[in-house]
């Protein structure tokens, strides 16, 4: 996709949102090229059921991976994927829950290993995110919710996930472009994608004498649902207008960065940021 396009005005009121609901759907990539990078891998892709998640599970199954999708409830997002998925050759395991929960992280872990008997990738993405006009229409229940799902839920489920990783498994955890250049109405989200630099640049050195790559992506505007669950009917229909092209990403065009850096393509990566956000230069 290259020409200039911004979204019709909707909203949703539930987070994180729901594919389902949105006009146009976004592309997952279905029929985007594979090279059979992941054949036999085990993968988790946390927020799978929709938006980049869904489109990065879609991405591994079309290289040859097994895929789990965690999810919180969006029980019709997920079942399209699952369909998507083994429709493309990989097996799919779909787990509704809080990644924020301790107990669920766990419970999941147990479940895909039974699944599957191995695990090679970990995409922590899911994520939710909330608009305060000002720092004040931030109360402490926000706060901590959106630092449980984004933050603790990314500790939680890779500390459960790494002790069955053997050498030349990769995690691959999803910060934003908010972390580089922050956003004055996601003050709180942006403050959990900056953790999630730092995390996983502190993870990657801590595991690399395991033979464990850990990388990140940072996307730029995504046409994903929570953008409508996120903003108004106005700014849902500028979403994405100020970027470099002009316009949002789609999901397919996000999927390919996780690919690479779950592959052996990307054998000498580790602790560093890859940044699809549609021609922004970022530093840092």
């Amino acid at each position: 996709m290259t020409s200039e396009w911004t979204p019709p005005a909707q909203h949703q009121d539930h987070q994180p949102g729901s594919e389902a609901a949105m006009t146009p759907r976004p592309d997952p990539g279905l029929d985007r090229p594979s090279a059979d990078r992941l054949r036999g891998r085990a993968t988790i892709v946390t927020g799978g059921d929709s938006g980049i998640g869904r489109a990065v599970a879609i991405a591994f199954a079309r290289e040859g991976a097994d895929v789990a999708i965690l999810y919180l409830d969006e029980h019709q997002d997920a079942e399209e994927t699952r369909a998507m998925v083994e429709e493309h050759g990989g097996r799919c395991l779909a787990i509704p829950g809080d990644v924020g929960d301790e107990a669920h992280c766990r419970d999941a872990v147990r479940a895909v290993m039974e699944e599957f008997g191995h695990l090679e990738v970990l995409v922590n993405n899911a994520g939710e995110q909330h608009v305060a006009k000002a720092l004040e229409d931030i109360d402490s229940a926000q706060l901590e919710r959106t630092f449980r799902t984004n933050v603790f839920g990314m500790f939680m489920l890779t500390r459960e996930a790494l002790p069955h990783m053997r050498p030349g498994a990769a995690i691959i955890n999803s910060t934003s472009i908010t972390a580089f250049k922050g956003h004055p109405v996601l003050m709180d989200y942006a403050a959990t994608k900056g953790a999630i630099v730092a995390f996983t640049r502190s993870l990657a050195v801590n595991v690399v004498d395991r033979g464990i790559r850990v990388n990140a992506v940072a996307p730029g505007p995504v046409w994903t649902p929570l953008i409508p669950a996120s903003f108004d009917e106005d700014q849902v229909e500028d979403f994405g207008a100020s970027s470099p092209m002009g316009r949002p990403g789609e999901p397919a065009e996000i999927a390919p960065s996780y690919v690479f850096l779950a592959s052996e393509d990307a054998s000498f990566m580790s602790g560093q940021v890859l940044h699809p956000n549609g021609g922004t230069p970022v530093g840092g």
